[in-house]
């Protein structure tokens, strides 16, 4: 048996997130926010070292560059500036982890406004460079704070992001260039594995049920077939979250959220 280590969970779903890029090979590897962020540099790091990841600016790295001020200059690997982008996102090899406002059951997201589009409660960011991006990369999502405000019944207020709705493709329009692959939230991991893309549960976080992600989702969720826990970190994926992240930002990045220690065998 191995010894028992403590763990935030934050760094839960830091491994967590870090699964959704397992296999992916030369692809580039966005994670935008802390978490995600540091999901993507974990897997570089551990399963998928082929992943592809820049400064945030125009350059390739070797190693992914940690969070806050740089104590060294990294090791380059090449050049990507921004029209090169373009082409690996409209080309498909891409793969981001992003935040939305809203989820529906079809996966489509939200970005832009809260309310009727006409007269919104709450502008946001606008759709920015969400609907290209959904249908020509891998897309997986996270969630800091998993609540029916998030994951709405019906639709989102304002279609941001492509999803598997059926209604919204027209005849002879192709539906095999999207994928979304996990969703990542406080509470559990999910996947669209279920008949026709529906919202599985893939995972639960210690200590959460079933019936409580049930209960904060405003659309009826499927179990898959081989629901577990959400794998706890190990020793070596904690010492390179902590080399990752040493301004310990990730105890700040799930907002409402207290950085409680679980313990795990």
């Amino acid at each position: 048996m191995s010894k028992s280590t403590d763990f935030t969970l934050a760094e839960l779903m830091i491994v967590a997130a870090a699964e959704a890029w397992r296999g992916d090979g030369e692809l580039i590897a966005s994670g935008l926010g802390v978490i995600p962020r540091l999901g993507a540099s974990l897997a570089k790091l551990t399963h998928t070292p082929e992943l592809l990841m820049t400064d945030s600016e125009a350059l390739l790295v070797e190693t992914p560059i940690p969070l806050g001020p740089r104590e060294a200059e990294p090791s380059y690997a090449g050049y990507l500036p921004f029209e090169r982008m373009f082409e690996c996102v409209a080309g498909g090899r891409r793969h981001a982890m992003i935040g939305p406002t809203q989820i529906d059951r079809f996966g489509q997201t939200n970005l832009s406004c809260i309310g009727d589009y006409e007269r919104p409660k709450v502008a946001m960011l606008g759709v920015r460079g969400l609907p290209g991006n959904s249908i020509n990369h891998i897309n997986s999502f996270f969630v800091p704070a998993h609540t029916r405000r998030v994951f709405v019944e019906g639709e989102v207020d304002m279609v941001s992001g492509a999803g598997y709705h059926p209604s919204r493709y027209a005849e002879g329009m192709r539906r095999d260039l999207l994928e979304i692959r996990h969703i990542v939230t406080d509470l559990c991991v999910l996947d669209f594995e279920g008949p026709d893309h529906a919202i599985r549960v893939r995972s639960l976080h210690p200590g959460v049920t079933f019936d409580e992600v049930q209960d904060n989702t405003g659309f009826p969720l499927e179990k898959a077939p081989n629901l577990a826990e959400t794998p706890a970190p190990s020793a070596e994926q904690l010492a390179l979250i902590e080399r990752l992240d040493p301004h310990n930002l990730r105890a700040k990045a799930l907002k409402g959220n207290p950085p409680g220690r679980r313990q795990t065998a």
